[in-house]
């Protein structure tokens, strides 16, 4: 079954945050929760400013931070009104510093998404992940050093 343009779009959306973060675009990252809510289960930041602020622990290596965030075995579930969504998808980062790091897994996890529509745009309303593996982090987030 081909995939509607509701779950193509909301695909790209995942994407883009994938993209986006691995880009170093803290910026545009955090606008993705310009109407929503991310952040570890139990610990959300709501909206860009709280976003930003997390993203301020973020350790850039030349303006990236040297990971690719690979999301599988995504499942997308757009509601029969065509207003909402829910997804569940699987998050390997990996990270490599030259010199200094060997590519490794330094975290996999689960994401577990809500959406909305909102004239005609998909958003994001939570994206709550549940960590399931913790590599090592210390070169990835200063708050965690």
């Amino acid at each position: 079954m081909a995939a509607s343009s509701d779950e193509l779009a909301l695909q790209q959306l995942l994407a883009s945050y994938c993209d986006l973060i691995d880009r170093g675009n803290t910026q545009a990252f955090a606008a993705l929760f310009a109407k929503g809510a991310w952040g570890i289960v139990g610990n959300m930041a709501v909206g860009v400013e709280e976003v930003s602020a997390v993203l301020e622990n973020v350790i850039l290596y030349d303006g990236v931070p040297n990971t690719r965030h690979l999301s599988t075995n995504v499942c997308i579930t757009v509601d029969p009104s065509g207003h909402s969504a829910k997804a569940t998808s699987c998050i390997t980062v990996m990270q490599h510093i030259p010199g200094d790091f060997p590519l490794q897994p330094i975290f996999i996890g689960s994401y577990h998404d809500t959406f909305a529509k909102h004239r005609g745009e998909w958003h994001f309303v939570e994206r709550a992940i549940t960590p399931d593996l913790v590599g090592d982090m210390s070169r990835h987030r200063a708050d965690m050093a």
